[in-house]
């Protein structure tokens, strides 16, 4: 083939200018099938995560398979070289690390995501019966449009404390043959005023009200016989009681599973891919690391928190102790006990926070600056800073930290692209960046661009999601030195 000829001014702008590529391009076909394998372990994995709880599970599983241990039951406090250890915070987050050749107080490589998302919580006191029909009252969790949890299949989620203190699970909705539940919309023949309103008022908080069951309990005596039916069944199946309802912790999610999306088959179409698109390679690049053949020099470590999506507060989420906690027990395991070196471990670590962006939208580009956007296809989003309006709320990572990042990628040819969630003033958003930024550690936000987020049915790319994997699994091995400068 005869050797191309470019201009001199086309070989200045090959050099010059940044234009990502389409990942799918000159893909072979074993890495196709490596792309598709992985795809299909993650639709599985969302299929059996669709909360917090359940996520956490499915990853102490994983993790256990790879040789985890838990680290409060180690007979021993010290930690070696190659040690793979997790710790499990009330069965909502996860932290876990394979010990590097440094010791963790010298810096680690850390992975960052939240496996919660947006969907309805029970209320306290949430049965109750109208119109001989029964309800459940909710609370909406996260940032939602809420028109669009109405008039599809919900599946209820969650567990109680039965009376004698054991965990009784939840989960209804899910098989083929159970029953599913589903928010009613109004017709559009009535719909004049409703739809007359802005959409954020169409569907009012107090009107997410989940429809439960119609058939009465047969005993004329009874007043409410609709709610009383629905109580003993939930009785027969779960043991549970109304008063069971005040502690519980039972969410209503989508009832569908992941599928294929696209007649080529290129995307996953899915509840929950915010953040757990991210949350799966996180995971999978940590379980990977093999230190009986090779030993990173730091310390790497992932942290998948909770409650990310109603500000990161309460005692699973990035706000709390929790992470601190599990540091410190790597710090002290491998010698170095005291605050001061849990301090110096702190601001030696470098962070990856493994958050989404929003991908660019043709339907809707009035809202995105097309510069400096992400797109489907083109690999990892590396996002400098967070926040809304004047950057309010926002991690911005210093320039320093940001090239190392972006140079690491590039070495390991792994396809990365700017990201911002929109224009200027159209809105914001933050990740948990911020929680780390503030105990002293290097944090970027990287992550995979999200089509229609936060809805019931996300959008993400096969390639965006294997391309993320590579990205961190790259992230996780690299040496950033023993102070992380």
């Amino acid at each position: 083939m005869a050797k191309e000829n470019k201009s001199a001014g086309q070989k200045l702008a090959d050099k010059l200018c940044f234009n990502p590529k389409n990942c799918w391009e000159d893909l072979t076909a074993d890495r196709e099938k490596e792309v598709e394998k992985f795809a299909g372990d993650y639709k599985l994995f969302l299929d059996s995560g669709k909360t917090e709880r359940e996520c956490t599970a499915a990853a102490l599983k994983l993790l256990v398979k790879h040789g985890f241990v838990d680290i409060e039951t180690l007979e021993s406090p010290k930690l070696k070289t190659g040690m793979k250890v997790f710790q499990n915070i009330r069965d909502k987050a996860l932290i876990f690390a394979v010990i590097g050749k440094r010791p963790p107080a010298e810096g680690c490589n850390i992975l960052g995501a939240h496996i919660d998302s947006p969907r309805l919580d029970l209320k306290q006191n949430p049965l109750y019966e109208d119109s001989e029909m029964a309800l459940f009252d909710t609370h909406y969790y996260g940032g939602i449009k809420k028109y669009q949890w109405t008039a599809i299949p919900l599946a209820m989620h969650g567990l109680f404390i039965s009376e004698d203190g054991k965990k009784v699970e939840v989960n209804i909705g899910e098989e083929k043959d159970d029953p599913v539940f589903t928010i009613t919309d109004l017709l559009p023949h009535l719909a004049r005023e409703q739809m007359q309103k802005k959409a954020f008022e169409a569907v009012e908080g107090e009107d997410l009200d989940v429809l439960a069951g119609s058939r009465p309990y047969n005993d004329k005596e009874v007043k409410e016989k609709v709610k009383l039916r629905l109580l003993s069944l939930l009785h027969k199946k779960f043991g549970m009681r109304e008063q069971d309802f005040a502690s519980a912790e039972i969410e209503f999610v989508p009832a569908f599973g992941a599928r294929d999306l696209g007649l080529d088959r290129s995307m996953i179409g899915a509840y929950g891919h915010d953040d757990r698109c991210c949350a799966w390679p996180a995971l999978m690049a940590l379980a990977a690391l093999a230190p009986e053949k090779e030993k990173t020099a730091r310390t790497a470590v992932c942290y998948l928190s909770d409650k990310e999506e109603t500000g990161s507060a309460g005692n699973t989420g990035a706000m709390s102790k929790g992470f601190e906690n599990f540091m410190a027990a790597l710090c002290a395991g491998t010698g170095a006990g005291t605050e001061a070196e849990l301090r110096r471990c702190l601001s030696r670590s470098a962070m990856l926070s493994t958050d989404v962006s929003a991908a660019f939208d043709p339907t809707y580009a009035a809202v995105f600056d097309k510069k400096n956007a992400s797109f489907l296809g083109k690999g990892l989003v590396l996002i400098k800073y967070t926040g809304s309006g004047g950057k309010y709320g926002a991690s911005d990572a210093n320039a320093e930290f940001c090239a190392k990042v972006q140079a690491l990628m590039n070495r390991n040819k792994i396809n990365w692209q700017f990201g911002e969630l929109g224009k200027v003033d159209k809105g914001g958003g933050g990740t948990i960046a911020l929680h780390a930024a503030n105990l002293g550690i290097e944090v970027l936000d990287c992550g995979i661009p999200v089509l229609s987020m936060h809805s019931p049915f996300e959008v993400i790319s096969k390639i965006d999601l294997y391309t993320a994997y590579q990205g961190y699994l790259a992230f996780l091995r690299e040496d950033f030195g023993a102070a992380g400068s």
